[in-house]
């Protein structure tokens, strides 16, 4: 069973930054790694993703503000978080999809970002 463990969060005032880690336990290669959020009364939204070659895709709200990056060989993940608002505050979750899988969740970090 894959086991993927999120690091990092935490209180930040506005402005500031953050940096999440996720361990994966086994190899990431061939998986897009993405980091999901979800606010208190929101559905969980996708935040950033990068794929197996690195290509990377950003949501609208975080775009030039976050970016993601991987280490394959060391199977983490990383979302760095800079001008960090009030409504980044959300639990922040670590996911690795595949077409042939149902894929794999971590359990999750807070991240509150306060003025």
């Amino acid at each position: 069973q894959v086991q993927l463990v999120e690091s990092g969060g935490g209180s930040v005032q506005v402005g500031g930054s953050l940096s999440l880690s996720c361990q994966v336990s086994g190899t990431i290669f061939g998986w897009t790694l993405n980091w999901y959020r979800q606010a208190p009364g929101n559905q969980r939204e996708l935040v950033a993703s990068i794929d197996t070659n690195s290509g990377t895709q950003y949501a609208g709200a975080v775009k030039g503000r976050f970016t993601v990056s991987r280490d394959n060989v060391k199977g983490t993940g990383f979302l760095q978080m800079s001008s960090l608002k009030a409504e980044d505050t959300a639990v922040y979750y670590c996911n690795l999809a595949r077409r042939d899988s149902r894929g794999y969740w971590g359990q999750g970090t807070q991240v509150t970002v306060g003025s």
